[in-house]
């Protein structure tokens, strides 16, 4: 089983002969196999404390401008 540029998947049969019944059978099950599987893959989200929500905004950026070792002592 292999996939292309859009998508589409090429289910080669390497030995004997299957009926258009068996590739049938063998495409619902894949579908529903790769169905179940997306439905259940998800992302876990990183959490976030509190304080780091509310302190956020408040945070200003680094100042990029400003060269590191400016200061003479």
């Amino acid at each position: 089983m292999s996939t292309d540029d859009t998508g589409a998947v090429e289910i080669q049969v390497l030995r004997g002969t299957a009926t258009e019944e068996e590739l049938a059978a063998l495409i619902a099950v894949l579908s529903d196999a790769y169905v179940a599987e997306e439905a259940d893959a998800v992302a876990a989200e990183k959490p976030v404390s509190a304080w780091g929500r509310t302190q956020r905004a408040l945070r200003t950026p680094l100042r990029r401008d400003i060269p590191w070792g400016r200061y003479s002592g």
